[in-house]
């Protein structure tokens, strides 16, 4: 009755269940091992029997080292300090525990793992029982002595083990997995490994230490690990929000050797050894990246501008319209007449050539293609069925109240994923100038300009902005005048060229400084 109502004795016992099936983990791992030495239906009763020896080795065990401790007639001195049976007993079995907590962290903390070998050969099954005693024998000895370090009262510790014992019988499976897949748990509880070997060691050199210290620490560590294991499960919840395609093309990035997005440079990081780190050329990750973005993306962010389209207006003369098409190296036109806004089709450029040639005109009512629209708010994704649907043709790109945006064609898809591919009558809209230094064209693409970079600082999913212009107006919240400059991500951009309407041209520098 006095153990029953005394609150330490069954806190004693709840922490003492707790190391015991910790501590029993590795003798249920390597009782799996010998058992899967046996056919399939001979295994689940070779584990019923380790563990059933493990609680006969482990009661006989502490009935032994419990009556052992009771002997505390000084056998010798040493530097005036006498040495009992007990005292020998608490010293050996606290250096034990030092040695086995010790070792144990340092294999996990190592990554040092046990795996059973394959054999397609059983053995039998008076051999594998035999084993197990033998493992019993050894694996209850760290048992029984934090037993005797943790509490004092015999019935408790012999409870400690039968409960915890019996929970393994009962769910050795599920308890098995759940210790792999939490190592930290294992980490704490060979902390109070160390920390009873300790004790054992001070009292077997005749200092006491209060049993409520030892509560008081351990008690206090489980809480911190519940926070962490709740802060855990919090944080997988979270990431478990976001979509299935940004988590995968975070990791294949990091599997490309590039960094996802958000990640921080890697500090004092030499610029040869980050040259020299990567599996992939930067030339393959940006073309991975292309493509794992294109479901972010929409037609908006890849199109042609309407200020940049080429179209043919059939009110020009017969002789201006053959002229533009000879000047142009484009193969296919929106075909309008008087503005881009009325069009009347698409066709091909050697078409049109082909009836001025025969005609002297172009015919509007039997030669065009039918135009093919879509909303600038289409995924890139969605845009390339509908250009496959097409055969070729381009696409005309409208807002959400019909006008006319822009185009979009099988390249501009093209150049999303590998970068650009400029026309005769075009520039590079991102141009290299230096080792550390760049000139932007106002229209390109920000996406390109953070492969063109290696930076991954400059999109957000929040932004509404697709080019580099709308990137420094976003920031400046109005037009800026040449000579403005902005730091971002560790780049300076000023602006070299701008008119009363738009920012034409923008030096891009590395600096390193962020803003």
């Amino acid at each position: 009755m006095e153990l029953l109502t005394d609150p330490a004795a069954w806190i004693g016992l709840v922490t003492l269940v707790l190391l015991e099936i910790v501590l029993g983990i590795d003798n249920l791992i390597f009782i799996a091992i010998l058992a899967e030495k046996l056919p399939p239906h001979q295994r689940d009763k070779a584990r019923v029997i380790g563990l059933s020896l493990a609680l006969i080795m482990r009661l006989a065990l502490l009935s032994i080292v419990s009556w052992l401790v009771t002997l505390t007639t000084p056998l010798f001195t040493v530097f005036g300090q006498g040495f009992s049976g007990r005292d020998l007993i608490l010293l050996l079995g606290g250096l034990f525990l030092l040695f086995k907590a010790t070792s144990e962290l340092h294999e996990r903390l190592e990554g040092v793992t046990h795996t059973p070998g394959a054999s397609g050969v059983y053995a039998s099954f008076g051999l594998v029982v035999a084993q197990i005693v033998v493992l019993d024998a050894v694996f209850s000895l760290d048992a029984v002595i934090t037993a005797v370090g943790m509490v004092k009262d015999l019935p408790v510790m012999m409870a400690a083990v039968v409960i915890s014992i019996a929970i393994m019988l009962w769910a050795s499976k599920p308890l098995t997995r759940f210790v792999n897949a939490h190592p930290t748990v294992v980490v704490l509880c060979l902390s109070f490994l160390l920390m009873i070997g300790l004790s054992l060691v001070a009292e077997g050199l005749g200092f006491h230490l209060p049993k409520g210290y030892l509560y008081g620490a351990i008690g206090f560590s489980v809480m911190i690990e519940a926070f962490n294991q709740w802060a855990r499960r919090n944080a997988v919840r979270h990431e478990a929000r976001r979509p299935l395609r940004d988590r995968t093309a975070e990791s294949v990035m990091r599997l490309l050797g590039g960094r996802a997005r958000g990640d921080a440079p890697p500090p004092d990081l030499d610029p040869q050894a980050a040259l020299a780190t990567p599996a992939f050329a930067v030339a393959e990750r940006n073309m991975v990246s292309g493509v794992l973005s294109l479901a972010q993306r929409n037609v908006r962010s890849i199109m042609t501008l309407r200020s940049d389209v080429s179209w043919v207006d059939l009110d020009d003369a017969p002789e201006a319209i053959r002229t533009q098409l000879l000047a142009t190296p484009h193969g296919l036109f929106p075909v309008c007449r008087g503005s881009l806004d009325k069009v009347l089709g698409v066709a091909r450029a050697k078409d049109l050539l082909g009836d001025l040639m025969l005609h002297g005109r172009i015919d509007a009512s039997g030669g065009l293609r039918p135009a093919v629209y879509v909303p600038e708010s289409t995924s890139v994704i969605r845009l390339i069925d509908i250009l496959r649907g097409a055969r070729g043709q381009l696409a005309l790109v409208n807002d959400e109240h019909g006008i006319l945006k822009g185009v979009v064609t099988p390249i501009d898809v093209l150049e999303a994923i590998a970068g650009e591919f400029p026309d005769e009558d075009e520039t590079l809209e991102i141009e290299a100038i230096g080792t550390d230094a760049w000139t932007v064209a106002g229209t390109a693409d920000v996406r390109l300009l953070e492969q063109a970079l290696q930076t991954h600082g400059l999109v957000s999913d929040e932004d509404g902005y697709t080019s580099v212009a709308g990137l420094l107006l976003h920031h400046f919240e109005h037009l800026p005048a040449v000579g403005e400059s902005l730091l971002r991500d560790g780049f300076e951009f000023s602006v070299t060229d701008a008119d009363a309407q738009r920012i034409k041209r923008i030096s891009v520098r590395r600096t390193g400084a962020t803003g």
